[in-house]
Order: C-alpha cells, then structure tokens, then sequence
C-alpha cells in the first residue's frame, strides 16, 4: 500500500527541466523545486542545443528557461519548441529586464516572465500559475501587453532585434567583443556586425557612444 501511495503521489508531480546555464543558481533552483511536494526537477542543460534534445526525449511538463544561454538563445529556444507545437509550459527566469523583454517572450510563444532577483516563493507561485493555464507577468508588463497595437509607445530599443538587445545587455555589463562572443557562441565579426547596426537603429556616432549608452541603460534598468 505504501509503495503504491508513493507511485501515485509522484505520478502527481509536475515535472520541470531547467534549461540555466550557471550551475550554482540551477542547483539552487533544483533544490527548492524538488523541496515542493507538487514539483519534481526531471532534468537539467545549460544550453538550448542540449536543452531542446533532452526536452525532446523527457516530456516536461513546464520548462524554465533563461535567456542568456550561450550560443542559441533562451528567446531562440522557445520560438524552437513552439515551430514544434511541444505540449509543455514554457516560463523565463531570467536577470534580464521584464519590462523589456517579457513581452518579448510572450510573442515567441512563452507562458510567463519573471527575473531571478524576485522572492524564491514568488517563482514557485509562477510555476504553479503556468501550470494551471495562466500568463505569468508583472501586473504593468499585463496591462502593456493588453493594449491595441495603436496605442503600445514604442521606444528606441523595441527596433531591436533579439540577437541585438543581447548584444547590448552584455556591453552594458561592461563584457568585451571577446567575452561577449564567448557567452552567446558567436564570432567577433558577428558581434561587430550586429553593434553596427545597433548603433545605426540608435543613432549613435560611435563604438564609445554605443558603450556608453548600453552601460547608462542597463544601470537604469537596475534601479
């Protein structure tokens, strides 16, 4: 009888893979979501290459995805599962910044967008919230996406595309070329190309100019 209460109960849980690719916050994750008596973490990757392939073969029930992954990103990973109509949950975590980029995510197919400096029990509300069917954002990012399209200000950045706001997100943590095309998998002459567009969609003289900004934007964002 006992054994068979356990069977039932873990047939019950909802399974989640983690698709992060910083180790120590995976574990911690992994940690407090297995700590949950609904909640079962059947498998890890820390890029959207080896992600997509064990999401393939494991069948979660909702995925966790970051969108700094190196190489192909989170944003990439989701528009991925979705061209493959794959029935499962799809929710960010993420340090980018939600007012910037969950609506975003919502248009490449995600269920929900929270950043990695919120409460621990505020992301198992989230889970559970996707779970059960829900959008999961902040209640501005809500209001901003409900809006008709003639009335959604768009800003500077929203001419960006995906590749790009990465771009800039990174040279406004201070990350060299070099760094930069290490943590997304691209070539220096990639990542030139896209801050030369950057610059010209931003209307910016220069590399310092487009440094400078990306720097002034990301501390805003912090704040």
């Amino acid at each position: 009888m006992a054994k068979l209460l356990k069977k039932q109960v873990a047939r019950q849980r909802s399974r989640i893979f983690l698709v992060e690719d910083h180790p120590v916050f995976r574990e911690g994750l992994a940690k407090l979501l297995n700590a949950e008596p609904d909640f079962t973490v059947c498998g890890e990757a820390g890029d959207a290459r080896q992600g997509l392939k064990s999401i393939l073969k494991l069948k979660p029930n909702l995925v966790v995805v970051d969108l700094a992954l190196p190489g192909k990103s989170g944003l990439e990973l989701i528009k991925e599962i979705r061209s493959l109509k794959l029935p499962v949950k799809l929710l960010v975590v993420s340090m980018f910044d939600e007012a910037l980029y969950a609506q975003r995510v919502l248009r490449a197919g995600g269920d929900g967008y929270i950043m990695k400096q919120e409460d621990p029990q505020e992301i198992i509300f989230a889970i559970r919230d996707v779970l059960a069917g829900h959008i999961y954002v902040t209640e501005n990012v809500f209001e901003e996406s409900a809006k008709p399209s003639s009335e959604k200000k768009a800003g500077p950045l929203d001419q960006l595309t995906d590749s790009e706001l990465e771009v800039l997100e990174l040279l406004g943590q201070g990350k060299s070329t070099l760094e930069i095309s290490r943590e997304l998998r691209l070539t220096g002459a990639e990542i030139t190309t896209h801050s030369n567009s950057i610059r010209r969609k931003l209307k910016l003289n220069s590399l310092n100019a487009l440094i400078r900004y990306a720097v002034c934007w990301v501390e805003s964002s912090q704040k």
